[in-house]
């Protein structure tokens, strides 16, 4: 799944933070080297140590997050995924979800219904040769949410499952 522009930027607002926090810490790391030797320029340049490596590693674990849910995640068929469009567009509706866009036989990108202050997760469903491809991710307006991942990952085994179900029966 693709975010452009804003969306990209506020998606990846925790990462960005938590690189900022990296940057001070090392800012401060590099200020208590010009402190005179003594306790607290050894506490001060513990402490930065330590933010700069949990920072970082938060940020990194945020960035790998992020990235892992903007993937698309393929659902095989036996069939032409085109054939698949009508039932995973008429599971779209019945759900309540809002098309944002769609192209006949290729597309969807999807919002689940909000709230007063969130649009909801947003969903990208593409057809394509012998496989369906769906990815989900948060609210891009109010960046990426752990607790919000539960519910993107129901709205991918849901185009799943539709898609499953759809599949010719297997003769033995």
């Amino acid at each position: 799944m693709r975010l452009k522009g804003l969306e990209w930027w506020r998606y990846f607002v925790p990462t960005l933070i938590c690189s900022y926090l990296m940057l001070m810490c090392l800012a401060l790391l590099v200020t208590s080297w010009f402190l005179p030797r003594n306790q607290n320029a050894l506490t001060i340049a513990a402490t930065a140590l330590y933010g700069l490596l949990s920072s970082g590693v938060m940020a990194w674990l945020f960035w790998r997050s992020q990235r892992w849910e903007l993937r698309f995640q393929r659902v095989p068929t036996e069939t032409r995924a085109t054939r698949y469009f009508a039932s995973v567009h008429a599971a779209i509706v019945e759900a309540g979800w809002q098309i944002r866009e769609q192209q006949e036989g290729v597309r969807i990108e999807a919002q689940t219904a909000g709230t007063l202050l969130l649009r909801g997760e947003r969903i990208s469903i593409a057809f394509e040769g012998h496989e369906v491809l769906v990815a989900s991710i948060c609210d891009p307006s109010v960046g990426f949410s752990l607790a919000g991942r539960r519910k993107c990952q129901a709205h991918r085994d849901m185009v799943r499952r539709v898609v499953l179900a759809g599949q010719p029966a297997m003769e033995l």
